[in-house]
């Protein structure tokens, strides 16, 4: 297809862009390889998914730390940008540079913004916030130095991990420690592997909820899942490790499942609305996931917040959708109108143009979006 074409399309077709990072081969000692890996994947399948009727789907990738998907993106002018990037060249913090990118080309995108996708990677400062406005999450301490560890004072047992990486990345069934040189040894993992800070919480026991949540206002949570631990966890933590996440030839991965969860009605509501007040407390937008661990007496804690979560037709967002009557195809469509509602003030099917009724500006408006 020539350019030619994709201009005359255009007049006919809605055009979006997947953009994604293509990064996973770039180092050669990756600790992080599978995932960056699964975002080609999710590219793929939400392009099939949006390819439909009058819409036209393209993927673009983000090779290593090159940014010449800004020249790109700018002679396109897509009407909506997917944004699936959760890294540049490897590195994490790289994730918030895109969103910013965006905005300075006025393009309207799905998900979150630099600024929540800055702080839900940036645990500490996300726990600070959460603190802050009251929502429940574990107790933390951050260890920059190995001799820090000897500092922490929380109550055992604790459980480590990197503070600025997602997708269980540096968490291992040695991560949840029950005395000192444990954690020592636990922080200095983190600290040699991963070139930053370990992020030391408190480790709640109980159950593993996941709740995903979609829409700007309203937003709504999908059915709520839980991660059931098998046989192999019978003598190590109930923890969803990097393994159990990412490496299918694992016992930890055969064991750990996810389904919808049941709850009773009070817990239910209970769960969701902490992970609603946690997503709005980092003005997290459009879609996103909040992990919880409710304790055995029935409080639940915010242990991670996810705004670009995994978008896999066999992940867990996509399944929720499926038990909430929206196949693969329909969610990819409400992720579109979701973004399009909030930047431009009208979903994606209501008439556009001079004349043309406009909603009331929500309170998160993509404001430079809605200008280009």
């Amino acid at each position: 297809m020539e350019a030619g074409d994709v201009v005359t399309l255009r007049h006919h077709r809605m055009h979006i862009i997947l953009l994604h990072n293509r990064d996973h081969d770039l180092l050669e000692d990756d600790p992080g390889r599978e995932a960056r890996e699964d975002v080609v994947r999710v590219v793929s399948s939400l392009a099939d998914a949006l390819n439909q009727g009058d819409t036209l789907a393209e993927p673009l990738a983000i090779e290593g730390d090159r940014l010449d998907f800004v020249d790109t993106l700018r002679r396109r002018q897509p009407d909506l940008v997917v944004n699936l990037c959760e890294s540049l060249a490897a590195d994490s913090r790289g994730e918030m540079a895109v969103p910013c990118l965006l905005d300075a080309l006025g393009l309207a995108y799905t998900g979150s913004s630099a600024l929540s996708l800055g702080l839900a990677l940036h645990k500490p400062k996300a726990k600070e916030v959460l603190t802050a406005r009251g929502v429940s999450t574990p107790p933390f301490r951050v260890v920059e130095r190995l001799e820090d560890a000897l500092a922490v004072d929380l109550p055992w047992p604790l459980i480590v991990k990197p503070a600025r990486e997602d997708a269980s990345m540096g968490v291992t069934s040695e991560s949840v420690v029950h005395e000192r040189a444990a954690l020592v040894r636990a922080c200095d993992a983190v600290l040699r592997e991963f070139h930053q800070p370990a992020l030391v919480e408190q480790f709640i026991p109980g159950r593993e909820i996941y709740v995903p949540l979609l829409g700007n206002q309203p937003r709504r949570a999908l059915p709520l899942t839980e991660i059931v631990f098998g046989r192999t966890f019978e003598d190590r933590p109930n923890i969803v490790s990097y393994n159990a996440k990412w490496e299918a030839a694992s016992a930890e991965y055969r064991d750990t499942t996810s389904g919808l969860c049941r709850l009773d009605a009070n817990l239910e509501s209970r769960c969701v609305q902490v992970a609603l007040e946690a997503f709005a407390a980092l003005d997290c937008q459009d879609y996103g996931r909040v992990d919880l661990r409710v304790s055995p007496e029935g409080v639940p804690y915010v242990i991670d917040i996810n705004p670009n979560c995994d978008l896999h037709p066999s992940a867990g967002f996509a399944k929720a959708a499926l038990a909430a009557g929206m196949d693969y195809p329909a969610l990819a469509s409400r992720l579109v109108e979701v973004a399009l509602e909030r930047a431009h003030g009208h979903p994606s099917h209501r008439r556009k143009g001079p004349g043309a009724d406009r909603r009331a500006d929500s309170k998160d408006r993509n404001l430079l979006a809605a200008g280009g």
